[in-house]
């Protein structure tokens, strides 16, 4: 990931609707899924730290692995303690030292080389029983300047992420597309940059929505029961829920 993007989460991962959204469904699929058990989590790609430091204490003790020195850094002005620079290819931890390992937004990175090998290794560090919460991009045919910026490798669907997860031993307990009330913006989003270009600093994490921000966090939000229950059947996003 561009090093400048770390700076942009911190800046606005406390505000800014689509984090705050996702939060919303994220600790949705948690209460729903999550093994009641869950003690020791892993946040495999933790940057800044915004995860490990807010919702996810409620679930148990967090460990946050980066593989870029100044996410951790964000970490620890964030007050995070139990941090490692490591990639998810190689994780610096003993097998099944954890109960939950969530890993979001980080497999589709070019830092990634081999995504199936990094679930191998995180199934490695999870106990038997333990789970995996997973989110990453969806459908590569949206690929905007935005995945240029945060070096993008590839986007996802429902049918390869299960393959992914099953290929790695995982048992794939539920699956669902997020993201999906706001669908049409982002698709007319990606279209106009087409004809438009946006400049080589864009980052969708600068564009202010303003007053609708609100509106997209509670649109977004909304999603959440929809996204833990049945699943929605397309989105910019892809959830995973899979257990060793």
């Amino acid at each position: 990931m561009d090093p400048r993007e770390y700076a942009l989460m911190y800046q606005v991962e406390d505000v800014h609707w689509w984090y705050l959204g996702m939060a919303a469904i994220t600790t949705s699929l948690l209460d729903r899924w999550a093994n009641s058990t869950t003690q020791r989590i892993l946040d495999a790609g933790c940057g800044t730290g915004a995860a490990m430091t807010g919702y996810l204490p409620k679930y148990g003790s967090v460990t946050g692995v980066d593989l870029y020195p100044q996410a951790l850094e964000f970490c620890r002005q964030r007050g995070a303690e139990r941090i490692s620079c490591a990639s998810v290819l190689n994780l610096p931890f003993d097998s099944a030292s954890f109960d939950l390992v969530t890993s979001f937004d980080v497999l589709y990175e070019r830092a990634v080389s081999n995504e199936q090998a990094a679930l191998t290794e995180i199934l490695r560090v999870l106990r038997p029983g333990g789970q995996l919460l997973l989110r990453l991009p969806a459908y590569n045919w949206l690929r905007g300047k935005h995945d240029e910026r945060v070096h993008t490798n590839r986007r996802y669907t429902k049918g390869l992420i299960r393959a992914l997860l099953q290929e790695s031993g995982f048992t794939v307990q539920h699956l669902s597309y997020a993201n999906t009330w706001l669908f049409p913006l982002a698709v007319a989003k990606r279209l106009s940059e087409k004809i438009f270009p946006p400049g080589e600093d864009h980052s969708d994490l600068s564009l202010n929505a303003g007053l609708l921000n609100s509106v997209f966090q509670a649109l977004l939000s909304s999603e959440a029961p929809w996204v833990a229950g049945v699943g929605l059947p397309f989105g910019l996003s892809v959830f995973a829920v899979a257990q060793k």
